[in-house]
């Protein structure tokens, strides 16, 4: 009886898989070194700037975007991402405290869903507000994709300044870190 043909891979078909697998190890395993080697900022440097982006979606962030908008280190802060039924009081019930933060001062922006869109609608919103620097305010995990993201959609030598914050453990999940190091080799095949 002879052997399917399908049963028994051939040799060179085995090698060349073997090689692409080792490639693609390799890829995943240098986008997450990238990844991780993004300091937590916030706790290193003062931020200044004319405005400053939050990409909501993890903790801490929009605390830290109105914090330096209180401290006055910008003057005008985005929330990027902000569920289009949400006002601000209702993102940050704490407002209140904040006596010197002027609602006019903070924009939402309701309409990305995406790190992408996020750096797409806050371009738009940059050039409305005549902003001649940004802070881009994320955690630590997200920090590298989303400021290769900024790069690669903003002028060249428009200065964007780093705030990574605080977001949980010191070290991510190994879940957590697959899945960022997953989407920022995404991202690097259309976004940067």
């Amino acid at each position: 009886m002879r052997p399917l043909p399908f049963a028994t891979p051939k040799p060179k078909w085995l090698a060349v898989a073997a090689v692409l697998a080792a490639g693609l190890i390799w890829l995943f395993w240098q986008e997450s070194r990238r990844v991780l080697a993004t300091p937590f900022t916030a706790w290193e440097k003062d931020a200044a700037a004319d405005c400053a982006v939050v990409l909501t979606g993890g903790p801490n962030r929009v605390r830290e975007g109105l914090d330096l908008l209180a401290q006055k280190q910008i003057k005008k802060l985005i929330l990027s991402g902000v569920n289009p039924r949400s006002s601000l009081r209702e993102i940050f019930p704490q407002l209140p405290y904040y006596g010197s933060i002027s609602e006019d001062d903070v924009v939402l922006e309701k309409r990305s869903l995406t790190t992408y869109g996020n750096v797409q609608q806050t371009l738009a919103l940059v050039e409305a507000l005549k902003c001649r620097d940004l802070v881009v305010v994320t955690s630590r995990l997200h920090m590298y994709r989303a400021m290769q993201t900024f790069r690669g959609a903003f002028p060249t030598g428009f200065p964007l300044n780093e705030h990574s914050v605080f977001s949980g453990a010191l070290e991510p999940e190994w879940d957590e870190l697959a899945t960022e190091t997953l989407k920022s080799v995404f991202y690097s095949l259309w976004a940067y």
